[in-house]
């Protein structure tokens, strides 16, 4: 029995929950993973897992073990690759989830760069705009927008991003002039259902608050590009989102002489885990991308 690899699959047993999920991610079946587990029982001489109808749960002794396990398999990784020296390159396969039209836009075009630098590497993105369980889903990585709902999160801040509201010339040409907030209540606006339709600008120190309304409400950035570019309405989005066609000027910024609350780009990382060299290059990488991207942020 290889023990390394043993106490590998354990703990992406414990971290998944299941025997099937562990193999799906080692990619391996799931009758090598539970006779993986069941020799590494029987080399220890005691239960590791307690199984039900309800899934998988540690003994007291699993849980003691998987613990120290897990963080024996971070510090070897870590020691390897110091042993290797950063021109070794990155080895191993790297899960990352991100925003779908974030990663569309700003990290799948650059990663060429990044795999050429790390021939060894095989990166695998999900992609996905609701936060998912990233112990469960066997994540490295996770870049979120937003305010971190979980406060105990390990996670970075890379970038600090800027909010605008935004419209074709299309749809700003056959509607009413916009001057101030208050004018939206005469525009369709496109609601982005992870946001509130309650919009807050500032402006020389006074701050301004207006509920807008509309006919279409979607639930994924793609939806709400998709009508935006088609000149169904305006919206409130990070120029993020939109970059490409700012730069092009398909879509243009209104009330502009206004501000909107900023935007932070997170690097977000498994709570209970120590935070490996893939994940933290791989944030180094996406920090590069923003900070040198032709974009306006705050």
């Amino acid at each position: 029995m290889d023990r390394y690899q043993a106490m590998t699959t354990f703990v992406r047993v414990v971290d998944t929950g299941s025997f099937s999920a562990a193999a799906r991610q080692l990619g391996v079946g799931q009758p090598a993973v539970s006779k993986t587990v069941a020799q590494l029982e029987a080399w220890l001489q005691v239960s590791l897992l307690i199984r039900s109808t309800h899934g998988l749960t540690p003994t007291e002794a699993g849980q003691n073990f998987y613990e120290r396990a897990r963080n024996a398999i971070q510090e070897t990784d870590e020691a390897e690759l110091a042993a290797k020296g950063a021109g070794a390159g990155l080895s191993g396969r790297l899960r990352v989830s991100a925003a779908t039209t974030f990663a569309r836009l700003h990290i799948i075009p650059k990663l060429p760069r990044f795999l050429a630098d790390h021939p060894q590497l095989t990166v695998e993105i999900i992609l996905d705009d609701r936060m998912i369980d990233l112990v469960a889903e066997g994540v490295d990585i996770s870049l979120r927008m937003g305010t971190l709902a979980d406060s105990m999160a390990i996670a970075r801040k890379i970038e600090t991003g800027r909010r605008s509201v935004l419209a074709t010339p299309s749809y700003l040409k056959r509607s009413p002039v916009l001057h101030s907030p208050a004018d939206l209540a005469n525009h369709e606006a496109i609601i982005y259902s992870q946001l509130p339709n309650v919009w807050s600008f500032r402006r020389d120190g006074a701050a301004v608050s207006v509920s807008v309304s509309g006919r279409l409400k979607v639930s994924a950035a793609e939806g709400l590009r998709a009508a935006v570019l088609t000149d169904m309405g305006l919206t409130i989005a990070s120029d993020w989102m939109f970059a490409p066609e700012l730069d092009n000027g398909a879509v243009v910024r209104v009330l502009d002489a206004w501000s909107l609350p900023t935007i932070n780009l997170w690097a977000v990382f498994p709570t209970g885990r120590m935070v490996t060299a893939k994940a933290r290059q791989f944030a180094d990488f996406v920090e590069n991308i923003m900070k040198t991207a032709d974009m306006p942020y705050t």
